[in-house]
This record gives C-alpha cells, structure tokens and sequence, in this order.
C-alpha cells in the first residue's frame, strides 16, 4: 500500500483513538513496511504490537504535544487525524444559531491542535528524503467549494486548517525538501462522528473505517512533490481551497 515509501517506515497517527484513527492504525500495522508506528490518543489504546509506541496526547494543550514529541525518531509519515464536528451542539444552520463556545471548540480541536502537532512534529521529518504529513480536512472547508452555506464553525475552522497546510508546506519545502504537506478529505466514513449526517449519503458514499483509511494511504501513496500544499479528496481529486 506504500509503495512510494522505503522499507523501515516510521510513522505517526495523531486521533489515533478515533473511528478513521484507529482504522488507520490497522491499516500501517498491517504493512510489512512499517517499521515504527507511533500513536497519540486522548485515552490509551488498546491494540498490542511489537512495533507501537502509544502515548496519551491531548493535542489542544501545547505541553502534552511537545512531551510526546520529545519520544520521537526521525519520521517518515504523520497523519492527524484528530478532528470535531459536534459535541452536543449541532452544526449551526443560520447565522442565528452561532454562539462563541461552539466557534471557540471547532478552532481549538480543528486548527490548533493540528498546528500544535506540527510545530513540534515537523522537526522531526528528514532533511532528504521523501516523507509526508498529512492532515485530515474536509470538502467543506473550501471557500471555493460552498455552495449551501451553514455549518460555520466547522467550515471556518477547516478553512483555517487549510491555510495553516499552505503556509506549512512553503516553510517545509526550504528545510525538508523532500517532504509533502497536506490536507485530505476522508469523504463521509461510518464513524461516531458522522452518524447524525448519514441520512442523505447514498449507500455507495458511505465509507467503511477500514475502507475510508484504505482510500486515505492510497492518496498519500501517490503524492508528489508538486502537490504539497494542497487539498486532496479520498480519489485522489485536488480540492481547491
């Protein structure tokens, strides 16, 4: 499945707890590849492999980020796949319905623990060599790409964690030249996160966990250099910002 990357992989799941987290890490222990996989989750995990280094991250608090940091190796693949898009609240439908509590989350957990993580990740990425960090985003956080309006926090927040991989990407092309940011669009994927929004999405658009991380390392696996910087859906289709 990672065919663009060499044998002795290292690599990082960050929301490794989470319903496309935890399928994630499936997915890489399952390849021979891989030869260290880190993970941080906000509760440990349960999963037992030879390979795994778990820690309990809260990527929101700046000093928990930087202590698992501070455990890393060099490497060469870090997903983060932390995210929120309601807790309790519903996605706001009008202007009326937004409240500065729900705004404050979406940012915290969308953009800023993402940018936590890489402020203290990023460093450790190799100066030559191919490797990528990879930040699941979302379809609707692209300017461009809104047609219905609503849901403002979490497309704002989204929209900010895309600007966040662009300004990224430029910094890291000037000290890891061979290294690819992005953001990635997993598609609606049957976890806890997504159950209240199932109702409209045709059979056929509704991705397993285990289907939907498939279609994530697949992406990743084809990335080139020229890409970094970018929004790419699961098929591989650039999504403009």
């Amino acid at each position: 499945m990672l065919a663009s990357f060499s044998q002795g992989l290292n690599a990082l799941v960050v929301g490794a707890g989470g319903g496309i987290g935890s399928a994630l890490v499936a997915q890489l222990l399952n390849d021979k590849k891989v030869a260290r996989l880190h993970t941080w989750a906000r509760a440990p995990l349960a999963v037992q492999d030879e390979r795994l280094r778990t820690a309990v991250v809260d990527v929101t608090d700046e000093s928990s980020v930087a202590q698992a940091a501070g455990q890393l190796e060099e490497l060469n693949l870090v997903i983060v796949a932390s995210g929120l898009l309601h807790a309790g609240q519903s996605p706001e439908k009008s202007w009326r319905d937004l409240n500065r509590d729900q705004l404050m989350e979406n940012f915290l957990v969308n953009t800023v623990g993402p940018a936590l993580v890489a402020k203290h990740v990023l460093p450790c990425l190799p100066r030559e060599g191919r490797a990528v960090f990879a930040v699941l985003s979302a379809r609707v956080g692209s300017i461009g790409d809104n047609r219905l309006g609503g849901w403002y926090s979490y497309r704002a927040s989204k929209a900010a964690l895309n600007q966040i991989v662009k300004s990224l990407s430029i910094e890291l092309s000037r000290k890891h030249p061979g290294a690819i940011c992005v953001g990635l669009h997993p598609g609606t994927v049957d976890t806890k996160l997504s159950k209240p929004f199932q109702s409209n999405v045709p059979t056929e658009k509704l991705f397993s966990a285990r289907r939907g991380a498939a279609q994530l390392l697949s992406v990743i696996d084809q990335l080139e250099a020229d890409d970094t910087g970018q929004l790419f859906a699961w098929d591989g289709q650039a999504i403009p910002f």
